[in-house]
């Protein structure tokens, strides 16, 4: 059995291990910090992405409102922030140090970073279709997309180019980036309405980033990408994830014909990892490692971990791993 890295991606579920919940972390700087140091000490991941409800940091900085969930949900967004496509067309970039919680995700990475000098701790910064998602909200979006693709495409430029700022402030605090575009992945958005709407957008986002930090940054889109596969790779991008709702083999096989020196994260089913069945998870690690067989440049990955799920689970998948 070949020995391949673990990768977790802990946002929300950082709020279990210190007992809070996911709203009153994602609130307050102490807590966030408190929250990852807890995971990063019990897990030894890689990287720290310092975040709660990654996708909403940029919309709120434009003005949206996040809403208090019940109980231990993720903060959303209900309402759009833009009601007219105009809006969002004419935005003027935030300002990251003073406009929502941006300015507290990046204090505590540096805290993170202080006390772990050793780990790789990013701030999340998202794609130009997942900001539009939450500032429009989906149904408006996806009608903006049909009957308006030339304007929609110029919203996402702007979205993107608007991004320079935060990549900017991330590095001037000595800090990476995490990139996550996963509103835009099939079939919310259609294969052709990818190459033509979101590439453009998608493309000079991360240009944006690579040149802010000085590498290649990760593209990290889920959902069932494999048809969308060419154009993320087209990139340049050095890190993409291979999520379960996708045809997970064949991309890995894809990828290693195509691009074999791109890191390819490999997710566990979501539903396997958050439950109490120990055979059940060990079975799905032997699936992943039967999939990647003779691939380099392959990890294993669980997605977003819910906030339910045993800290005992992800325990586990690291013993079975070292074993």
């Amino acid at each position: 059995m070949v020995k391949i890295p673990f990768t977790p991606s802990i946002y929300e579920h950082a709020a279990r291990l210190i007992g809070r919940s996911p709203w009153d972390v994602s609130r307050d700087r102490d807590l966030l910090f408190s929250g990852h140091r807890a995971a990063y000490l019990r897990y030894h991941h890689d990287p720290i992405v310092v975040g709660i409800d990654i996708y909403n940091l940029e919309a709120e900085a434009y003005g949206a409102v996040i809403c208090e969930p019940h109980g231990n949900g993720i903060p959303a967004i209900t309402v759009p922030y833009c009601t007219t496509l105009e809006q969002a067309l004419d935005l003027p970039p935030f300002d990251p140090l003073d406009d929502g919680r941006i300015a507290m995700a990046i204090d505590a990475g540096r805290q993170l970073q202080d006390e772990f000098p050793d780990a790789d701790v990013r701030i999340p910064v998202a794609g130009p279709f997942s900001i539009a998602f939450n500032l429009r909200g989906i149904n408006d979006l996806c009608l903006d997309a049909v009957l308006r693709p030339d304007d929609t495409a110029r919203m996402l430029m702007r979205l993107a180019e608007n991004q320079h700022v935060l990549c900017q402030a991330i590095v001037d605090s000595g800090l990476d980036v995490a990139f996550f575009e996963s509103a835009a992945a099939p079939p919310i958005l259609s294969p052709s309405q990818f190459h033509e709407l979101e590439m453009p957008a998608l493309g000079r986002a991360l240009a944006i980033a690579e040149s802010a930090v000085g590498h290649p940054v990760p593209c990290i889109v889920g959902g069932d990408t494999y048809p969308v596969l060419h154009d993320i790779l087209s990139t340049g991008t050095t890190y993409i994830i291979c999520n379960v709702e996708t045809d997970q083999k064949t991309l890995v096989q894809q990828v290693r014909q195509q691009s074999p020196k791109v890191k390819v994260r490999v997710n566990m089913n979501p539903s396997v990892v958050v439950g109490h069945s120990h055979s059940a998870i060990c079975q799905e690690i032997d699936r992943i490692l039967d999939l990647t067989a003779g691939c380099e440049n392959c990890l294993m990955g669980t997605g977003a971990l819910p906030y339910e799920t045993l800290p005992e689970n992800i325990d586990l998948i690291k013993r079975y791993l070292e074993d």
